[in-house]
C-alpha cells in the first residue's frame, strides 16, 4: 500500500517516524509530509498556537500538494489527531483513495461528499477530550451517510496520543493493539 501519514500538533516527530518505519517493515510505502515545516511542539498547546497561525486553509493546501505526487497510485490516507483530520479531508476528496486509516483523531464533513465504500478504520482513547462520545456518534453516522465502510476502536482508559512513546498519554498495550488491528486493515486492502 502506499500511504500519506500526517503528523499531529506536536509536528514531525520521532514517533511519526517510528510508526513510518514500522508500517514500511510491514511491506508498504510511506510518506511523511512536514506541514509544519521543521517546527515541532512540546505541549498541545504550543501546537495548536502554530497551527491557528499558519491556519486551516494552508495546511490543508501543503497537505495536497504533499500528496498530489502520488495521489494517482491509490493512497491510503493516515494520520495522528490533526494529521487525522487532514487524512480524512483528503481521503474524502480523493476518488482514486484506497482507505482512510485514523489515529487519535476525526474530523468535520462537508456536506454532499460521497464515496463508494472507502474501508475508514478509526483508533481512538475512550474517553477523549478531543473525541468525545456525542461527537464521534454523530461523525460514525455521517461517516456512513456517505457510503464510507467504518470501522471504530476505542481504547478505554488510554491517553489521546496513545501511541506515542515520548509523551504522557502513552499506553503500551494499547498502542500496540492499535497496531495490530491497522497493520491487519492495510493487509486487507
Amino acid at each position: 500500500m502506499n500511504i500519506m501519514l500526517f503528523h499531529s500538533t506536536f509536528g514531525l516527530r520521532p514517533a511519526v517516524h517510528q510508526a513510518a518505519d514500522r508500517l514500511r517493515s510491514a511491506g508498504h510505502e510511506v510518506w511523511t509530509p512536514d506541514l509544519f515545516e521543521g517546527r515541532t511542539f512540546e505541549t498541545v498547546e504550543e501546537g495548536m498556537e502554530h497551527k491557528e497561525r499558519i491556519g486551516k486553509e494552508e495546511l490543508l493546501k501543503r497537505a495536497v500538494l504533499a500528496a498530489a505526487p502520488y495521489s494517482e497510485r491509490g493512497l491510503v490516507y493516515a494520520g495522528f489527531s490533526l494529521g487525522a483530520s487532514i487524512a480524512q479531508t483528503l481521503a474524502l476528496g480523493d476518488d482514486k483513495a484506497r482507505g482512510l486509516l485514523l489515529l487519535h483523531g476525526t474530523s468535520d464533513i462537508a456536506p454532499g461528499v460521497t464515496v463508494d465504500g472507502l474501508p475508514v478504520q478509526l483508533h481512538v482513547a475512550e474517553p477523549d477530550p478531543f473525541e468525545t462520545d456525542d461527537w464521534l456518534s454523530a461523525w460514525y453516522l455521517q461517516m456512513g451517510r456517505t457510503g464510507a465502510d467504518v470501522e471504530v476502536y476505542r481504547y478505554a482508559g488510554a491517553g489521546h496520543l496513545y501511541t506515542d512513546p515520548e509523551l504522557p498519554d502513552h499506553d503500551a498495550e494499547a498502542a500496540e493493539a492499535t497496531w495490530r488491528v491497522a497493520l491487519g486493515f492495510l493487509d486487507s486492502l
